[in-house]
């Protein structure tokens, strides 16, 4: 027994000295990760800010040096991250395991997805960048033109809106759908770019790499849309019928006659106006852009610095599309509007701010790589909740926008024109989602009949007979924003268990769709605290936890529109 006694000491001095060098190594590697963050900040900070104004720039213009200087921005920046001597560093560090520290993680975690992406041959890379440039030139220039006139997305919109000409609202949607032919062979040839790089990497393809890179599973997303379809289907079902006897009587035709000119927007992605409240007609005298301000300022998140740095009306060759960037992610937020006094920009307005407060209100004590949205659909969550509001009646009376017996009059409209809104766009977003999902499983298949086989399946709409035009070309997000749309549904569903634990745990309400937000600033501290300010710090399952005690559910979503 003597004899084994001085054994135990040298034991623990080997394991004191073992645990001391771990330490020395974690610290060690720690090191190098944040030498190694500080050096690719050092190169994308300035690019980043660059691109964004060129971008900008050129979306506000339509000329063809912005755009080439656009292009040129982004091709510089995305040789940072195609560095492969950079990504080979990047990649022994996390293969260590050593890095411990949460914050450097992270960091760690976000920029092997983006340095991932990007390790292939850069011409492949480059020349992804300049058939999306031009993409988008042709997207922004385009106007449709019935006869000898040129007309902008919003007059397409009017037609379709307000006609009650079957022949009227033909040329329009045909027009606008005149877009397609110009570019569908260069998004079919970009298709099979983008899929090149995706099979470099090891992936089936660009649909699946794209989820994959951005933290979700693509099983799980599918399973998600799955759920979402048996949920809304019976409903929705339902609701079309109502929806085509309206429109029967509207265009004087029998119900098996209407064809998808006649659902009033050009991709039956908003809810055609079936119940008797015009919502229009109570922001006809109304400065959109004023209530927007006064909203958010009214909730604690002040936009005047970002309405001033925006641009919000229509210009010639300017890009028709709402959109907000972050320049800089140090609170240069813009935002990118052709606003008109209607209902629908009131609801853009009100969206497109809802990304632009989550950017402005970031931490801006946190890294640079970690001052950004959790997901991207946990920003739309937000955009899309503030949306909503546009044709809440609660918010209208509490906006001043509505007297209490106007809301008396048309509560109850409101209501079943939301639960419409939402799910037409939930069938609207299953023909974008699996469509794209087949396109990249197989961009060489007749796309034109995918797409119709898609829209009649989901939408219950029906392809005017003989058509084959390529109509799924005339959606810019097919071409410019790849494999986004399934965030927008996933964002409606955060946004309605955002909205409903906000109204039961902030503002102490039990009815859900009763919740304005009006000059409730405990509102905006709660989305700041528990959304805005984590940034990217946790995966977006985790923040979304830690913000409303649940992971992502379909739950809240069902309880408030599915019947």
């Amino acid at each position: 027994m003597n004899k084994i006694k001085p054994i135990m000491p040298v034991m623990l001095m080997i394991v004191l000295v073992a645990a001391s060098s771990c330490t020395s190594n974690q610290k060690k590697m720690e090191k190098q990760m944040a030498d190694f963050i500080a050096k690719v900040e050092s190169k994308v900070i300035p690019l980043s800010k660059e691109a964004a104004i060129a971008s900008w720039d050129a979306s506000i213009s339509g000329k063809d040096e912005d755009y080439q200087r656009s292009e040129k921005a982004q091709v510089e920046l995305v040789k940072i991250f195609a560095d492969t001597s950079l990504f080979a560093e990047l990649k022994s560090i996390k293969e260590s395991g050593l890095v411990k520290d949460s914050v450097l993680s992270r960091q760690m975690d976000i920029l092997y997805l983006a340095f991932l992406r990007n390790q292939v041959d850069p011409t492949l890379l480059e020349k992804e960048i300049a058939m999306e440039a031009n993409l988008e030139k042709k997207y922004s220039n385009f106007r449709a033109k019935i006869g000898s006139k040129q007309l902008t997305d919003n007059e397409i919109e009017d037609i379709l809106a307000t006609s009650t000409q079957s022949s009227e609202v033909e040329s329009a949607w045909k027009a606008h759908k005149k877009i397609g032919p110009e570019v569908a062979p260069d998004i079919i040839e970009l298709v099979k770019v983008r899929n090149q790089i995706a099979q470099k990497l090891g992936y089936a393809n660009y649909h699946t790499m794209n989820m994959v890179l951005s933290e979700q599973d693509p099983d799980e997303v599918l399973a998600l849309f799955d759920e979402l379809d048996s949920l809304t289907s019976g409903s929705f079902s339902e609701l079309k019928l109502e929806i085509d006897s309206y429109l029967s009587k509207r265009f004087g035709v029998s119900p098996d006659k209407l064809m998808p000119w006649h659902y009033q927007n050009r991709y039956f992605q908003e809810a055609p106006k079936i119940y008797n409240v015009n919502l229009d007609q109570f922001y006809s005298d109304k400065d959109v852009v004023a209530l927007t301000a006064k909203f958010y300022n009214g909730i604690g998140l002040n936009i005047d610095d970002i309405i001033a740095r925006s641009d919000l009306y229509e210009k010639p060759g300017k890009n028709q599309h709402a959109y907000c960037t972050d320049i800089d992610r140090s609170g240069d937020v813009r935002v990118l509007c052709n606003v008109k006094p209607t209902y629908g920009w009131m609801n853009t307005l009100l969206h497109e701010n809802g990304h632009a407060v989550y950017s402005k209100y970031n931490d801006p004590a946190k890294p640079y790589f970690l001052r950004d949205a959790a997901h991207s659909f946990t920003t739309e969550a937000i955009a899309e909740m503030m949306g909503r509001l546009a044709s809440n009646p609660q918010w209208m009376l509490d906006m001043g926008i509505i007297t209490p017996e106007q809301k008396e009059q048309i509560a109850s409209e409101c209501l079943k024109s939301l639960r419409l809104e939402q799910l037409v766009f939930s069938r609207w977003a299953q023909v974008m989602y699996r469509f794209e999902k087949e396109m990249y499983a197989n961009p060489d298949q007749d796309l034109n009949s995918l797409w119709w086989s898609m829209v009649e399946k989901y939408q219950l709409l029906k392809k005017p007979e003989g058509r084959n035009e390529p109509d799924w070309a005339s959606k810019i997000h097919v071409a410019l924003y790849p494999c986004y749309y399934h965030n927008y549904l996933m964002g409606e569903m955060l946004a309605s268990q955002l909205n409903a634990y906000i109204a039961a745990n902030v503002l102490k309400i039990s009815d859900f769709n009763a919740a304005s937000f009006v000059v409730h600033p405990e509102v905006g501290a709660y989305l700041k605290e528990k959304v805005f300010v984590p940034g990217c710090l946790y995966p977006w399952n985790e923040m979304i936890e830690k913000a409303t005690g649940e992971k992502l559910t379909a739950k809240y979503y069902a309880l408030q529109f599915v019947k």
